[in-house]
């Protein structure tokens, strides 16, 4: 199965392009039609139902840093092809082809910014590029993150939406996860805060590490979560899988996740957890 086919499987009902246009929006769930620019005051959720429709990486740091705090770190880093990976296209065609597409070589945007006033390391996560994949590049702008936090006395906050690891990359890929790991610990062993935040979808490499390490774990209404999806878990076990199975309320209910927070409350709740865990830091 290809890493797109893969990908299909976890997809969230999403507007078809007779339903999106720049002036009008149909919710998937409701059937609610709105505004285009409504839902977009509404950060990007449903006026009706409160759906939440998926978020590009650009427009979710507006939403979560104070204006004009953010600067971008490790612009510059970008992929190369140590294996020379090719299926139906070459690894470096698709790093091209999603370049055009995103203005951007890799799935991730990282740098410093001020969350109510708290200085903060960011780490973002871009489904479009690529389903959002963790590589090498993704991996070290983590650490380089994390680095950063400890030599300035930070928390970090990641938010994600991936498919899992690079299959362009095979073993590189996967080491990210225990890399990004590790990074993670001494930042624990600093006494500074991680907070996760899982937006949808979030599964396989991604959620297998970084994702589910969060000091504070936090997932939008919805979201889609997991490690290998429901049909194979179905064909593993031979059971059906209970209603809302890998729905983050679904999560929550059972344990795995801490708290679920719609989007328009997720600034000032990731604000009070940096401040209240790094006061106690200090």
């Amino acid at each position: 199965m290809g890493f797109s086919s893969f990908l299909k499987k976890f997809k969230k009902p999403q507007p078809t392009k007779q339903e999106k246009s720049t002036t009008w929006i149909k919710c998937p769930v409701c059937g609610a039609i709105s505004f285009y620019k409504e839902v977009q005051k509404e950060f990007n959720t449903c006026p009706k139902c409160e759906y939440h429709f998926r978020m590009n990486a650009e427009d979710r740091i507006k939403l979560l840093t104070d204006e004009g705090t953010f600067v971008e770190m490790d612009k510059n880093l970008e992929p190369n092809d140590p294996l020379h990976f090719v299926d139906k296209k070459s690894y470096k065609k698709r790093i091209e082809e999603n370049f055009k597409k995103t203005g951007r070589k890799s799935s991730v945007i990282s740098g410093e910014c001020k969350i109510n006033n708290i200085p903060t390391q960011l780490v973002v996560f871009d489904f479009a590029f690529m389903g959002g994949s963790l590589g090498s590049v993704e991996g070290e702008k983590i650490v380089r993150a994390v680095n950063r936090a400890i030599e300035k006395n930070q928390g970090v906050v990641i938010v994600s939406t991936s498919g899992g690891a690079r299959m362009q990359e095979s073993t590189f890929s996967l080491m990210q996860m225990a890399k990004t790991s590790a990074a993670l610990a001494s930042l624990a062993e600093h006494n500074l805060p991680y907070i996760s935040v899982l937006t949808d979808p979030t599964f396989g490499g991604v959620s297998a590490s970084f994702a589910f390490l969060g000091d504070f774990i936090i997932a939008e209404p919805g979201a889609i979560i997991g490690f290998a999806g429901p049909r194979v878990i179905k064909q593993t076990i031979g059971e059906d899988l209970p209603e809302g199975f890998q729905r983050a309320e679904f999560l929550l209910e059972h344990g795995l996740i801490d708290m679920v927070i719609k989007r328009n409350e997720l600034k000032d709740t990731i604000g009070n957890l940096l401040k209240y865990t790094l006061k106690e830091a200090s």
